[in-house]
């Protein structure tokens, strides 16, 4: 079988230690460490995340352009939640140890902890994996654009999204003035009645979508 990779090399990687490359800390028990052929060039179409969670903490909401993901529960449980694009559902998964969730590559996501020391390892079909983060998305997108759009107050809309300064990867950020459990899914895993019973979420429950026109906009002041 013919490859790219020179395996004679002297310079060629076999082994590395993931802990020595973490990509994001929040704190000494919420981190993310990265593996990729950017640390070991043997890697093909493959890579890894090494996640650790404190209960009540969450990855946000974000999609992968590039890979598919599967989430293994190495310890502690997590509640998995996906966005399925062709039914336009929000499925969740209550994860423990020796589970696992497959989320297809483009697909909006996130994880959040239900236990504290929750280890979780997200294995990629790419040799790196790319992500778009929905904080990049409600932070660098116009808040005009946004109110224009789904016809919403511009400068409460504006004044709720300021405190969106950066990426924030692990939620609630640490200056959060709110208990990050109360009140969160996270905080009655119960309702998802147990592993693979997957519960279709539906926002606002099931308020009937209204048609177009019905909304007087403005015109947007771009």
């Amino acid at each position: 079988m013919s490859s790219q990779i020179d395996y004679t090399s002297p310079g060629t990687q076999f082994a590395f230690d993931v802990n020595s490359n973490p990509i994001f800390k929040k704190d000494a028990n919420n981190y993310i460490n990265l593996l990729s052929v950017n640390q070991l060039n043997t890697l093909r179409n493959l890579s890894l995340l090494d996640i650790f969670l404190s209960k009540g903490n969450v990855i946000e909401p974000h999609y992968h352009q590039n890979a598919s993901e599967l989430v293994y529960c190495i310890s502690g449980a997590a509640e998995i939640s996906l966005l399925n694009p062709f039914t336009k559902q929000y499925l969740r998964y209550h994860v423990t140890p020796g589970q696992v969730v497959n989320l297809p590559q483009g697909w909006w996501h996130y994880e959040i902890a239900t236990q504290d020391h929750t280890h979780l390892l997200a294995i990629f079909d790419a040799n790196v994996p790319d992500v778009i983060y929905g904080s990049d998305l409600l932070r660098l997108t116009p808040a005009n654009v946004f109110a224009y759009t789904y016809c919403l107050d511009a400068e409460a809309l504006k004044t709720t999204l300021e405190p969106i300064k950066n990426t924030v990867v692990l939620g609630p950020p640490s200056n959060c003035s709110y208990n990050p459990v109360q009140g969160q899914s996270a905080a009655n895993p119960s309702a998802n009645q147990g592993f693979v019973a997957q519960q279709a979420v539906q926002p606002n429950q099931a308020v009937q979508p209204q048609k177009y026109g019905s909304h007087h906009h403005r015109a947007p002041q771009f």
